[in-house]
């Protein structure tokens, strides 16, 4: 009995993991370029009574043997990078990336990476992120500019008076063996981790990699109706873990009420 109360509360601790994870994810449903994340669980070490395969008095074989279980624990919470949904916005600097990559943005002296296209300008011309993290390499849009183009390419023009082209740069991305990896520290924003490997610099649309649609922008890919059947879930597991502590707890109560 004892031992049921100490595994029935490893169940109620990793159901909290879970309502925190999927709370987390309703959070930022509208924040551009999310992405959700799940949390994986596994469970922990047995208590072995009678090995499987060990040999009867008779000369027999035991089939199955006996092991209790001890709970459960979080294994990892893992970022899942299905694509988001598309906003058209007008906005000619916003731009979502169509498949796989990262645009990489200079955050203080570190280059980070981000899903979020919706960038600005600076007091420089300098394309940036609404933090101000300046797109790497560095684009300086000249003042004269009239419109601003990107191709799926990632070819970025910028057009004067009369159709003149002010300048031409090209937008690459960036991508990793393993997205999962990569270590998130807020902002929208990842740091590349031994887990996700270095960062593979690309041209948009070529050997992998996505292409750039110009004044759209990547929605979160959470599903609020996903979310909210897994807070139920998690709900409702977590009030069966706490009704096996009340059950175990009432339990050891009638064994301590024997003698009297």
């Amino acid at each position: 009995m004892i031992r049921a109360l100490w595994t029935a509360a490893t169940g109620m601790d990793a159901q909290q993991m879970q309502t925190d994870v999927v709370a987390n994810n309703l959070a930022n449903t509208n924040t551009t370029g999310f992405k959700k994340s799940r949390a994986n669980f596994q469970d922990l070490m047995y208590q072995t009574i009678l090995m499987a395969g060990a040999t009867t008095p008779g000369g027999g074989q035991i089939p199955s043997g006996i092991q209790v279980g001890m709970g459960a624990k979080p294994s990892s919470v893992q970022k899942i990078f299905t694509q988001g949904d598309y906003k058209q916005t007008g906005n000619e600097l916003d731009m979502a990336i169509e498949g796989r990559g990262f645009f990489r943005v200079m955050h203080g002296d570190e280059e980070l990476y981000t899903r979020a296209g919706n960038f600005t300008k600076d007091s420089e011309g300098f394309i940036t992120t609404p933090a101000g993290d300046r797109l790497q390499p560095e684009i300086a849009i000249p003042e004269e500019t009239i419109l601003i183009t990107v191709q799926s390419n990632g070819l970025l023009t910028a057009h004067g008076q009369g159709d003149t082209v002010l300048m031409q740069e090209q937008i690459p991305i960036y991508n990793f063996v393993n997205p999962s990896g990569l270590y998130a520290i807020g902002q929208n924003l990842f740091r590349q981790s031994d887990a996700s490997g270095d960062a593979i610099e690309g041209i948009p649309g070529e050997e992998g990699f996505g292409t750039l649609a110009n004044n759209y922008l990547e929605m979160s890919n959470v599903s609020v109706v996903e979310e909210m059947v897994a807070m139920i879930v998690g709900q409702r597991a977590y009030e069966a873990n706490s009704k096996s502590v009340q059950t175990a707890d009432t339990m050891l109560g009638l064994a301590n009420g024997l003698k009297r």
